[in-house]
């Protein structure tokens, strides 16, 4: 079905109500779901009305509507999009089999633990983003961060409905250690290391959404493919919703770029300093945070070499980007790929399995989605006139998972020594003074229609309303 029911206490479109076990198990989850939102969610917003769109259907054409409502009061749900009955594996061993919709033994354990990954990020980036609504630089930009935030306690749920429905006591003690872990705890962090880092401040809560929140979408493509057919239903609709996550982050660094480009013209000057002293942050300085959060991110994707990537694709629970697009037999045994390596002190090229290689294969599907927006980036300050361009370093820079980890390597990619290392690593990643300097632009602007000096204001509004609209009533 595609309507979603709002008259039960947990939204769904799976006939709940028909399941008055997974029902009660649910029903008891949540309270739980909300203890963690209030302590650990958006920072002192429990009393502001927020201009959020719900789904209210998983049709592509108006599956969602907008008003006014309290966060804590946001209908979180279960949401899958339709089934086909005559849906086939179509990529690993299992070719041509008809879908699952219930789980194999043989493939319980790999499923689990690729669902409970997936769930532990989307309740972390919540966490990493709590206090920065009290340094927003905009109504609209807070209204967007606080759509963000109940996007990702959705996508929780849909990853805990999955665990209660089809892993049985498993399944329920793992969607209860989703609201044990918290994101950077030393004791009890998250799963995946991008999770644990901070996000102080709104230019690296934008670099998240554009680059961390990408990552997300090829994860949930890769799933969306899967043969357990729940899994793939779940996450196909959670990536309609993901869709506004990159724009905020994609249209966010734009308008930085932007304010900071109109700055630099209104000067005549491309100096960081005299740029600061104005207000705004400097070229030199978003292209250093770019660089942290784009390396933290492609680390996302794992090791470079992993026979788990493989087990995974051969039994058919995650595949490649746009499965269905490619031109292979989609069983890939006998084909390689290129990844890189460091030998005598050279990066260099090796052919390896493709099976055990797809960790790389999605990443660089990644990196060529991630560059095609720097791009974008680029033409807000070519229009502008600015000679500078940003880019995206080397993909073996930075890096702490893989063959690549700990190698030192400059963002053009070669490979450098410790010493120049250490003497070049402020030109290169974001420092004590860059964050210090960030932070202190972090004013709140919440008057409709305002905007902090740092950042221009958006082409339009949300849903056709206008820019100076009243998107969060503060209670």
């Amino acid at each position: 079905m595609s309507t979603i029911n709002y008259s039960e206490k947990i939204p769904n479109n799976v006939n709940l109500g028909e399941d008055r076990t997974l029902q009660r198990a649910l029903e008891g989850w949540q309270p739980n779901f909300i203890n963690w939102w209030d302590s650990v969610g958006p920072e002192g917003s429990i009393n502001h009305d927020v201009y959020l769109r719900t789904a209210i259907s998983v049709d592509p054409q108006g599956w969602a509507q907008f008003g006014h409502v309290k966060m804590r009061d946001y209908r979180w749900g279960i949401f899958l999009n339709p089934g086909d009955a005559e849906r086939k594996v179509h990529f690993g061993d299992n070719k041509g089999e008809k879908v699952w919709q219930d789980v194999p033994g043989e493939y319980r354990a790999n499923l689990r633990r690729i669902i409970v990954t997936q769930g532990d990020t989307e309740p972390a980036s919540v966490e990493q983003q709590r206090h920065l609504g009290l340094t927003a630089p905009s109504m609209y930009d807070l209204r967007n961060l606080f759509q963000i935030n109940v996007e990702e306690g959705r996508h929780l749920w849909a990853m805990v409905y999955l665990l209660h429905k089809h892993f049985g006591r498993d399944g329920r003690e793992e969607a209860d250690a989703l609201l044990q872990r918290t994101s950077g705890d030393q004791d009890n962090p998250r799963i995946l290391g991008a999770f644990n880092e901070k996000t102080p401040d709104w230019l690296a809560f934008f670099m998240f959404t554009y680059f961390t929140d990408r990552d997300g979408k090829f994860q949930l493509a890769a799933l969306a493919e899967s043969a357990f057919d729940p899994l793939a239903r779940t996450t196909k609709f959670m990536l309609t919703e993901e869709a506004h996550h990159m724009f905020v982050g994609e249209s966010g660094v734009s308008r930085v770029l932007a304010r900071t480009a109109a700055v630099m013209n209104e000067l005549k000057t491309d100096d960081a300093l005299k740029v600061r002293a104005a207000g705004a942050i400097d070229l030199g300085t978003i292209q250093r945070y770019l660089n942290f959060h784009y390396s933290v991110t492609i680390d996302l994707f794992g090791a470079d070499q992993s026979s788990n990537a493989a087990i995974f694709y051969s039994s058919g629970l995650k595949g490649r980007y746009e499965e269905g697009k490619r031109e292979d037999d989609h069983q890939l045994k006998g084909q390689t790929y290129k990844v890189l390596e460091v030998k005598d002190g050279q990066l260099q090229e090796k052919e390896v399995s493709m099976l055990n290689a797809l960790n790389e294969v999605l990443r660089d599907d990644f990196i060529k989605d991630s560059v095609a927006g720097v791009n974008r980036w680029n033409k807000v300050l070519e229009k502008a006139g600015i000679p500078t361009r940003l880019t995206v370093p080397h993909k073996a820079f930075n890096r702490q998972i893989g063959a690549l980890a700990g190698i030192k390597m400059s963002p053009d990619g070669r490979v450098v020594n410790a010493m120049e290392w250490e003497a070049r690593k402020s030109e290169w990643l974001p420092t004590s003074d860059d964050f210090a300097f960030v932070a202190s632009l972090m004013g709140r602007v919440i008057e409709p229609g305002k905007f902090a000096g740092w950042i221009a204001p958006p082409v339009m509004g949300i849903n056709r309303q206008p820019i100076d609209f009243e998107y969060v009533r503060f209670g």
